[in-house]
């Protein structure tokens, strides 16, 4: 009687109970759960017809669209593996992901089929290239395939620790990892995530978050199995996120803490006459605390915090919520709902550890990194044995994050351990200067990083983007900061710049930063 985890039997279910209810939207384009599902089958039954059998790769390069998603059922029903892969990276990047893979059949999107044409010679491993949108000589038309196939595919016996997705690492100072997510690790994590954040069949999902992110943080699947509605969003602004809770009645989002910075920092026009109460799931970087009391006082949207890797399916830590939390004021609140949490139900076991692989105290102070074990981490990286003992040496997964942990047991994210300034024998988070500064209404956003210091061998140095048309000097800044800041964390040096340089999941490149001011474009 024992059925294998997996997603997939999230569609099952849906297909079952919701099938006439709307389950995508993507502009003008609505498809019923019965709808979906039936152009699922269909894409499973052209992939067959052009040779892919279990255990082969299906490339994407794709922005969030009804094929993308699409992908994240058609693709391992039949028993092959989805690698989503980021399409704001350059083509020399897809050529390596591409071939280290060995993605036999690569899908993209109209945006970027002169970029693929321009590197699919370096690709001889892919089979097919297949145009989602436009084409032209040498592509094959998905939606002609779709409509032209058979809904009857052939059935493949799917077992829970079979490879579903390879999700690939950014890649910021190597060769990108291949993250290899199995059914098993998917389908925990997005039950776990259910259990804390509960979702239902009236949900109306907006994608903000790419789906090429550790798969949608998995809401490619938590959505379906709610029997929610995904509606597609290609192309993300606060704009058009505002635009899309009126007119698409939208319950929910997830958002990297950029993303939120814009919803925060829309201007009254945008956020004029916005539906209350939406929900938010944030995480791929600690938010701050000013933020967060910005959206849920002025937008009255929620704002929970979670926390995890692509590593770990994400979700290892969720800021829950406890009754103890509503006495507080907004900023307590806030400064709360800023930490990572605690573990997932589903999650596994997670420990902040010292040097010697003992748990640090529960002091809110002491710093060590996070390591866990558990349903969702990873079955390693793809092709790379030397990485994956590395990542699991003592039996653990190691995050390389740098955290405390509270006496209520909430666990708070210091640094990432590379990025830990150590000044005169201190140690710094960069992580608690920045939400400093981020309280100045100036300062839309701000990254703190080690720079050489003649006295103190490093000291912190912060590089700040202030909100259009807002002026603030260094020293009115430096005052800013000694209010909040024991003097030794407030910055030596500030360098007022336009933008911030940034990972293309949106995470802000420290190491770039590091280059010191020359590295990027000053103000």
């Amino acid at each position: 009687m024992r059925t294998p985890l997996t997603p997939l039997e999230f569609a099952r279910r849906a297909r079952s109970i919701y099938g006439d209810r709307e389950a995508v939207v993507d502009g003008g384009e609505r498809w019923t759960y019965a709808q979906f599902f039936d152009r699922c089958d269909r894409w499973s039954s052209a992939l067959q017809q052009l040779g892919v059998t279990q255990g082969d790769r299906v490339a994407y390069i794709a922005p969030n669209t009804h094929a993308q998603l699409e992908a994240f059922y058609a693709v391992p029903q039949i028993g092959g593996v989805v690698v989503p892969l980021n399409y704001r990276l350059l083509p020399a990047d897809w050529v390596y992901m591409v071939n280290h893979s060995g993605s036999r059949v690569v899908c993209v999107h109209a945006d970027y089929l002169a970029l693929v044409d321009s590197v699919r010679a370096e690709m001889p491993a892919a089979e097919h290239f297949v145009a989602l949108e436009g084409g032209g000589d040498g592509w094959l038309d998905y939606e002609s395939l779709v409509a032209n196939a058979s809904p009857s595919f052939a059935p493949v016996a799917i077992a829970e620790n079979d490879l579903l997705t390879i999700n690939y690492t950014s890649g910021t100072t190597a060769q990108p990892k291949g993250v290899m997510i199995t059914h098993r690790n998917a389908y925990m994590n997005a039950v776990g995530t259910l259990i804390h954040h509960h979702m239902s069949a009236d949900e109306r999902y907006l994608w903000t978050l790419p789906m090429f992110h550790a798969n949608g943080w998995t809401f490619v699947w938590i959505v379906t199995a709610a029997g929610g509605t995904h509606v597609c969003l290609r192309k993300v602004d606060a704009a058009a996120v505002f635009d899309n809770a009126r007119r698409e009645r939208i319950t929910m989002f997830c958002a990297a803490p950029t993303v939120l910075i814009g919803v925060a920092n829309a201007p009254p026009e945008i956020r004029a006459d916005a539906p209350k109460g939406i929900r938010i799931l944030t995480a791929g970087a600690p938010p701050a605390a000013a933020t967060i009391e910005r959206i849920e006082e002025e937008v009255g949207w929620t704002v929970t915090h979670v926390y995890g890797l692509t590593e770990t399916a994400p979700f290892i830590l969720v800021c829950e919520p406890r009754a103890e939390h509503a006495s507080l004021d907004a900023q307590g609140r806030a400064r709360i709902k800023a930490r990572q949490g605690v573990e997932l139900i589903t999650s596994g076991e997670l420990h902040v550890v010292d040097e010697h692989g003992n748990d640090v105290l529960r002091d809110g102070a002491t710093v060590g990194e996070i390591v866990v074990r558990g349903n969702v981490v990873m079955e390693g990286y793809y092709r790379d044995p030397v990485a994956t003992a590395r990542a699991f040496h003592g039996g653990w997964f190691h995050s390389g994050d740098a955290a405390v942990v509270h006496p209520d047991g909430y666990v708070e994210i210091r640094d990432r351990l590379k990025d830990v300034i150590i000044s005169g024998g201190e140690n710094i988070s960069s992580i608690e200067v920045e939400g400093a500064l981020l309280r100045h209404p100036a300062v839309l956003e701000v990254a703190v990083v080690g720079l050489p210091h003649e006295q103190w061998g490093e000291a912190p140095h912060a590089f700040v983007v202030l909100k259009p048309g807002m002026t603030v000097t260094e020293d009115e800044l430096r005052q800013f900061a000694r209010q909040r800041l024991a003097a030794f964390k407030v910055p030596k040096g500030m360098t007022f710049v336009t933008e911030l340089p940034k990972t293309a999941t949106g995470k802000i490149q420290k190491f770039v930063l590091r280059g010191g001011r020359s590295a990027i474009a000053t103000q």
